[in-house]
This record gives C-alpha cells, structure tokens and sequence, in this order.
C-alpha cells in the first residue's frame, strides 16, 4: 500500500478520484491535515508509528516557498521518521495549477465557465501552469462556481496524463516508480 501524507482534504479528494482512473492496480491511503504546518508538524511522527511496511508520499503545495527548500525540509523529516526512502512531492504552486494544466478537463468539468475558460488559459499567464501565481484565485475569478473541494473531486476524475503542468508529470512518474517497485 502507498500511503499519501497530504497538505490538506481537497488534495486527498482530488488523489482519491485520480489514482483508481491512471493507476487502477494501485492500492493506497490518503491521510489529510489541516494545513502544511499540520503536515510538517505530524510527519516525522506519524511515519516513525506506522505498523505497516508501506510506502509514503509526502505532499504538499510550493505556494510561494523555495521549492528546494521545501522538498529538502520535508526529506529532513521523512529521514527523522526513519523512512527515508519515502517519496517527496512538491505541487507548484498550488494544486490548481494541475487543473490549470489540463483545459479540455477544466472546460468539461466547469460547462457554464467553458468559454471563458478556453479563453482566458490561452494568455501568456496561464502557458505555463507551475509559474502561475495564486492559480486558486485566479480559477475562482474566471469560474464564478468553483469551489475548491467540489473542484478537487470534479477534476481528478477528469485531469489526464497529457496534463502541461511538470510537478503533475513529476508526480505520476514517481507514482509509477513506486508502482513498478511494487510490483518486483
């Protein structure tokens, strides 16, 4: 089993409908904070208890952090946890810039806003979806319904491989590492 230490519940809604689509053998858990503090705070602890021989993600979101610094940090204490093979994953900047990276699911998942949508991620703002600032705020003002919860749910049943944003494509290739080690 993976088991996924994640920043906050709209990030384990989001991987809870994600996961069984790309990766349907993949048996995992999501255990959500209240935050990155929560998260930072929790982690070395909750890793050192584990019963379990599982495998670990920690994730959580860059914001406007060093991302370096941030991984190396959250690495530091998988290591204080005793699981230093655990794999760290930083989303930039915030997990709305997965969304930011897949139009076609955004324009699927949000039909009311499909226009302005297509529209408005086609700007030089938007090319590359981890450079882009605050993406949470920015998909509310374009959106007027999006929420963050319902848009986790919504968009991880329809976020594709094919998304542009790198972190996302960082994440999935360390997702099917542990996958294929797994396996062997």
């Amino acid at each position: 089993m993976i088991v996924f230490l994640v920043e906050e519940v709209s990030m384990a809604d989001f991987l809870s409908e994600l996961l069984p689509r790309l990766a349907p053998e993949l048996d995992f858990l999501c255990v959500p904070h209240q935050g990155k503090r929560d998260l930072e705070k929790s982690l070395t602890r909750k890793l050192r208890s584990w019963k379990m021989p599982d495998s670990f993600v920690a994730m959580r979101d860059q914001d406007s952090g060093d991302c370096h610094a941030i991984k190396a940090s959250l690495r530091a204490l998988c290591e204080q946890g005793r699981r230093p093979d655990s794999l760290v994953r930083i989303v930039c900047r915030e997990l709305e810039a997965w969304y930011v990276g897949d139009v076609e699911a955004l324009a699927e998942a949000f039909p009311d806003a499909e226009r302005r949508i297509r529209t408005s991620l086609k700007k030089p703002r938007f090319r590359d979806p981890d450079s882009v600032v605050q993406p949470a705020k920015a998909l509310a003002k374009l959106i007027p319904s999006f929420q963050k919860r319902t848009a986790a749910r919504a968009m991880g049943r329809l976020v594709s491989r094919s998304n542009r944003s790198r972190s996302f494509q960082v994440f999935l290739a360390g997702i099917d590492r542990l996958q294929a080690e797994s396996r062997s």
